[in-house]
């Protein structure tokens, strides 16, 4: 990830975003109605990026403290745990106590977790279901660890929440080659009754600039696909 710099500040973002929709003249200054109106829409829009696509600075290994007898685990912003709101699990693993080998997790969809026969059986860990909440991502471990379980580490791979701002000088929680994407996002957000033509270049740049960057803001390593193992247990043509 590239350090983010001191010109990466929704200052900056918010004046470029202006210009860009044809609403501020390149050397004038936005007043404290325009900043009190567009800090909250700088922030939807970065809100709702969060949720399309990988953004690689945000993945997060979490170790969850494993408990005996206990499946549900609520993963809360400040709850404990040095991290942010948790806005999914990308993958998860369980690290044994002993030869500290890692073994993958096999994630479960709510329908194959309301399916088991019982949810309370205690034992090794071998899955797990993410109910995602309002202000939780709630994970249910499966089987219920157990006493020997519990020696060992279980981990999951999140995606957290981008660190917000309130400063309109502070440093941004996004890497330097974010902030063209997002001023001309935040143009395509406020450049509405404006003639057409800016409009259109509007949405055309902030278009052009997520598809570049939602195409290099993944992995250097080759993806690998591989047979899902519960395919053998599916029996309806729907799934």
């Amino acid at each position: 990830m590239t350090t983010p710099s001191l010109l990466n500040t929704p200052d900056r973002i918010i004046r470029t975003g202006m210009i860009n929709a044809g609403l501020l003249q390149e050397a004038d200054d936005p007043n404290s109605e325009q900043y009190a109106m567009y800090m909250p829409r700088l922030q939807d829009v970065i809100r709702l990026e969060q949720t399309q696509g990988l953004k690689l600075w945000l993945n997060y290994d979490l170790q969850v403290p494993l408990v005996a007898g206990q499946a549900l685990y609520s993963l809360v912003a400040g709850g404990g745990l040095n991290f942010l709101r948790p806005m999914r699990a990308i993958q998860g693993y369980y690290l044994e106590p002993l030869a500290a080998a890692r073994r993958p997790l096999q994630v479960l969809s709510r329908d194959e977790y309301t399916r088991l026969s019982t949810t309370v059986q205690q034992g090794a860990i071998n899955s797990y279901f993410i109910d995602k909440q309002q202000t939780s991502l709630d994970v249910y471990f499966w089987l219920t660890p157990d006493t020997q379980a519990v020696t060992g580490q279980a981990h999951l791979i999140i995606q957290q929440q981008v660190q917000g701002f309130l400063q309109l000088n502070e440093t941004m929680n996004f890497p330097d080659e974010w902030f063209i994407f997002l001023n001309w996002a935040l143009a395509d957000e406020i450049c509405t009754g404006q003639p057409q033509a800016i409009m259109d270049r509007c949405q055309q740049r902030a278009e052009t600039y997520r598809a570049a960057l939602e195409a290099w803001d993944v992995e250097d390593a080759s993806t690998m696909f591989t047979p899902d193992s519960r395919v053998m247990y599916e029996t309806s043509r729907f799934r």
